[in-house]
Order: C-alpha cells, then structure tokens, then sequence
C-alpha cells in the first residue's frame, strides 16, 4: 500500500474527533505525530484534506471525497486481519473477556460450558467493567473480547458487532420507599429523589453530581446502595430478580422498562486469535429466549 495505515487512520480519526488534538487523545499517540501522519498523506495525494484557517481543520471538497475511499480501505484491512486469524489456526494460549453487570448470568453461563467444551487448556479470565472503562481495557490491551452496551461513539480502532439479545432495564427503589406505593410515578417525582447512577472510572467521562445524585461503577453496587435505601436506581432486571433480597420495587415510569442493544467489541490493531474469533461468533449467534 502506497499510503501507510497510520495516516489513513489519523486522518479519518481526526475527521471523526473534530481536531488533531482529539484525535492524538483516542489513538493515544501525541498530537505532532497526528498531524505529520495527516500532512505526509496530503503530499503522498497531492491534494490537502483539510483547511487549516478555522480554529479547527474542516475538510475540504476533496478531502471530503477522499474520506470514503479511506473508509473503505481500512474496513477491507480490518477484514483482512480476521480471516488471517481465523485462517491461522494457532489457538491463542490466554482469552481475556470483560463483561458488564446487565450481561445476563445465564447467557454467560452457556457461553462458558462451551467455551471449555472447544478449548479446555486455554487460560481464561472474564472480568467486569461498564461503558467507556470496558473500552478503555480493549485499547491498552487488558482485555481481547468485550461485552458491552452500545456506545455512541467509540474510537476509529474498536470494532463491534450487535448481538442478538439485549438487556432489560428497568427503575427501581425500595419498598418502603413512599414512590413504590403509587400507581403511576412521573419524571419530576424522581427528580426530586437522590439518584443512584452508574459512572466509570475512565477520567475523561468522569460525571459530576447535579442535585441528589451518588455514583458507583458497577450495577451490583448499585443495587446494593437501593437496597439500603439511599435512592432509585435504573438496574438490569436479570441482576435485580437473580441477586436482590426481594426487597426493591421495579417503579412504574412512563417509557421504562427500556431493552438496551448490546455489542461485541475487540481492537483491529490487536485482533483476537482463533479462540476469541469463536467467542466473537457465538456471541452474536446466542438469541433471546
């Protein structure tokens, strides 16, 4: 290839950020590096993909033009690497997967007894992590496989696939609570309640409390804190039915309960090997019962 992966990747992550900045922040490379990777592109196509006189690079006719063919061309280098991997054959000695707490218990299970059934003498770790700490652990390679919510934006080196169940949300908080004795419960009755809601641990998407609201990385936590009482909670139902103490109600809010789409995820740049491929598959084969 003519054009090196880096700069194709610069360059549509610079289109997809906003700024050379931001795009040095998701490929974790400095800021110099994004820009001579996006300028030694523009020489090799002699034309420029950007106008540099705004505050931040706006694409031009051209580079407009360009963005497509560049997709394309980094979707068929990322399809390449898998069928290598899956025509390697050479099974991968460790298989890291991290899961979130609405991945309901069940699904996992099944996956599992498979899983050892094909590859008893790999070495496997499953670990737990939400949203962006979950793709966080994918990018600095902790993890080969994760299992999680679909994210409105991710870096240009995740990939994913949908799977085909998803996860059933709901509201909750405890019985004796004055909200669970009514029939019907709106939007501003929970406002004027503390919430309890999920965060990461991820720095940049760190949330700040606005009014009542306390944070916990994980939906078991926050199932804990409902239960004590400290507020209501949006929980997996499977993790609320399987693992509560019978003692929360499920709030009967307009619009809730809610599915959620889940996603398969893996880094392009550190695909995983033949076992991860089958994970990856049988993922997104499992159905909702």
């Amino acid at each position: 290839m003519r054009y090196s992966p880096e700069s194709l990747e610069a360059f549509v992550q610079t289109v997809e950020s906003g700024s050379f900045s931001a795009a040095a922040r998701a490929l974790r490379k400095s800021q110099s590096t994004i820009s001579t990777a996006v300028a030694n592109l523009e020489t090799d196509l002699g034309f420029a993909l950007f106008n540099r006189e705004a505050r931040q690079p706006v694409l031009t006719e051209e580079g407009r033009r360009a963005l497509a063919q560049v997709q394309e061309i980094l979707a068929a280098s990322s399809r390449l690497d898998e069928l290598a991997v899956r025509l390697a054959g050479d099974v991968e000695p460790r298989l890291s997967l991290a899961i979130s707490d609405f991945w309901q218990a069940d699904h996992h299970e099944s996956l599992l007894k498979r899983f050892a059934a094909r590859y008893p003498a790999i070495e496997f770790e499953c670990m737990i992590a939400e949203d962006a700490d979950l793709i966080d652990l994918l990018l600095l390679g902790r993890v080969h496989v994760g299992v999680v919510r679909v994210q409105p934006k991710l870096p240009l080196e995740i990939a994913t696939s949908r799977l085909q169940v998803q996860a059933q949300m709901a509201i909750y908080i405890h019985q004796q609570h004055p909200l669970a004795q009514q029939s019907q419960v709106t939007q501003s009755q929970l406002n004027g309640e503390r919430q309890l809601r999920l965060n990461t641990w991820a720095p940049s998407l760190h949330q700040r409390a606005e009014g009542a609201v306390w944070f916990a990385p994980s939906y078991l936590l926050l199932l804990e804190m409902a239960e004590q009482g400290f507020g209501w909670s949006i929980l997996p139902r499977w993790l609320v039915e399987q693992f509560g103490h019978q003692v929360l109600t499920e709030l009967p809010v307009n619009g809730w309960p809610q599915s959620i789409a889940v996603d398969a995820v893996w880094s392009k740049r550190s695909p995983p090997g033949p076992a991860g491929r089958w994970m990856i598959d049988q993922l997104c084969a499992q159905r909702q019962d």
